[in-house]
């Protein structure tokens, strides 16, 4: 009765398990790029609120980066047309032309994107730009002193569920699969991210998240892979936990204080790191790096907030986590005292001109103007 359809599935299922080994492949053969003498900063506003809040991070990289950016060392290159309705006009997750245009950059700010649910509408913009620009590493930091919150995530970010998660077989009126890929360079380069970031900043502990006890081949060897890495950093006390016990250790505070580097599986990043952010103060507060061996990208971690928008609330969004994203950003290009000081500057305008998300609070533009002149 389905004999069709299985076929049609097998067949399917081989032409996605080439092409995965074709990547595969390709990771082991990549070669990290040379330091250039110019950095071209992309900036992209994106969907929903995107375009509001990111205008104001990149009001405060236009402050920072004044002398870099008139001496010709840094440029500041606004993007266009990763909107939802560019993208559905075309059928991409990401143009043709607008991945070039991010492609000529070094590294890129960007705002959320909005991305339809179920479906094979569209591909996640994100998810898309992760692959084609490699960005291995969805590297997130959560900290709440007065907790002993420090932490720092490692999330893979390129395989797990999201690689050919859209992509899935269906046996119609019976059953639908989809897949999770794990590699091994893949793994061990995320592993390797971790454990260098813990050495370099004195961390003495790496939590290694994974459900292995049930996703015995992909989270299995990811487990096995990250305990070999693991193996030449003596020094530093590696665990592992499941997945779903670690999002309760996170809500416990006498564990708080014991975690400090994770590292983990796509799927179990993303679910892990937005808790996180949520102990900190929410998803608006927190900022995302995604590096790679040639190309990074810095993040808010919410959504468009498209109801925001409908309810013409838009203008009263947070840019906190954009502008923590920008931090991350200046570190990343080798500017650590000019993101501590945006890092001082929003913290301090966050308490001097909060916002609520409300009209009584302070809008994005009046955040942005006062965090301009904080860091006069």
């Amino acid at each position: 009765m389905y004999q069709e359809a299985i076929e049609k599935a097998v067949n399917q299922y081989r032409e996605l398990l080439l092409s995965q080994v074709d990547r595969a492949e390709k990771l082991n053969a990549q070669k990290a790029q040379e330091k250039k003498d110019k950095i071209v900063i992309g900036v992209v506003g994106g969907d929903g609120i995107g375009p509001i809040i990111t205008a104001q991070a990149q009001r405060a990289l236009e402050a920072l980066l004044k002398d870099e950016i008139q001496a010709g060392k840094i440029e500041l290159r606004a993007i266009e047309g990763l909107t939802i309705e560019n993208r559905l006009a075309v059928s991409k997750a990401v143009p043709d032309d607008v991945l070039a245009a991010i492609k000529a950059c070094d590294v890129l700010l960007k705002g959320p994107t909005t991305t339809p649910s179920g479906g094979e509408l569209l591909e996640s913009a994100n998810v898309a730009l992760r692959r084609e620009l490699d960005l291995f590493a969805n590297v997130r930091p959560v900290s709440v002193p007065e907790q002993g919150i420090d932490w720092m995530f490692f999330r893979e970010n390129t395989e797990g569920e999201y690689a050919i998660g859209g992509k899935g077989i269906e046996i119609p009126g019976l059953l639908t699969m989809d897949f999770k890929v794990t590699t091994v360079a893949g793994t061990r380069r995320i592993a390797r991210a971790a454990f260098e970031y813990a050495r370099k900043n004195g961390k003495t502990h790496v939590a290694i998240v994974t459900k292995s006890n049930i996703m015995k081949k992909t989270d299995g060897m990811f487990s096995i892979l990250c305990r070999e890495i693991a193996a030449e950093y003596p020094e530093i006390q590696t665990d592992e936990y499941f997945i779903d016990i670690m999002s309760a250790n996170l809500l416990k505070p006498n564990m708080r204080s014991q975690l400090q580097v994770f590292v983990m599986p796509n799927l179990y990043g993303d679910i892990l790191t937005d808790e996180a952010a949520q102990i900190q103060g929410g998803v608006g507060t927190a900022g995302s790096a995604n590096t790679g061996d040639h190309y990074a990208m810095f993040e808010a971690i919410h959504g468009s907030a498209p109801r925001m928008i409908a309810r013409g609330m838009g203008d009263y969004a947070n840019p906190e986590s954009i502008l923590r994203a920008a931090v991350m950003l200046l570190r990343h290009i080798g500017m650590p005292e000019k993101a501590d000081k945006l890092d001082a500057a929003i913290t301090a305008t966050a308490i001097n001109a909060p916002i609520t998300g409300t009209k009584e609070g302070n809008t994005c533009q009046g955040f942005g103007d006062a965090l301009v002149k904080a860091l006069q």
